[in-house]
């Protein structure tokens, strides 16, 4: 059984969380958490390079093997569902460009997958990955979905298709 190191990621334009583990079988382990800020008062364009650039180390850090990022649910707000959206592209593209397989998660399966229910709260979240990732100990939310999708996507990398994909 090969260990991996899945880099997991929860968009957002002010705050992206992301977290690393790896993955042996059923065997999870913490890697690392943190979440990646921008400066509220920049304008679009630079708010998006600093993502990029914050994405970009984190990457050069921990050497992930995969990445997943968590779909974004639809905002009320057309403006802020706009911006999040490019601040998405952002984790989809970076670890793309360096060549890893990136998976996407609706918020929905993440929750089952890491607490057994699509309707878990941040609170519940936050406290299952403790239990899974027991030296992790999170605090922000953002980093807390990262690690959450992280491990989402260790529970669903044996399926055939996402195997094929991580062994191309």
């Amino acid at each position: 059984m090969t260990e991996r190191r899945v880099l997991g990621l929860d968009p957002g334009l002010q705050r992206t969380g992301w977290g690393v583990i790896t993955s042996e079988g059923s065997s999870l382990r913490h890697v690392a958490h943190g979440t990646i800020k921008s400066s509220q008062g920049s304008p679009l364009a630079d708010r998006l390079v600093q993502l990029f650039e914050g994405l970009n180390a984190v990457l050069n850090e921990h050497a992930p093997d995969c990445a997943a990022v968590e779909l974004t649910f639809v905002n009320k707000d057309p403006k802020g569902a706009l911006k999040l959206g490019q601040a998405r592209s952002i984790c989809l593209l970076t670890p793309a460009l360096v060549g890893l397989p990136v998976s996407e998660y609706a918020p929905n399966l993440i929750k089952k997958s890491v607490v057994g229910s699509g309707h878990a709260t941040k609170d519940q979240i936050r406290m299952m990955v403790e239990m899974l990732l027991p030296k992790s100990n999170v605090r922000e939310a953002d980093a807390a979905d990262a690690l959450a999708t992280a491990i989402c996507h260790a529970h669903h990398m044996s399926s055939p298709v996402l195997e094929a994909a991580l062994t191309r």
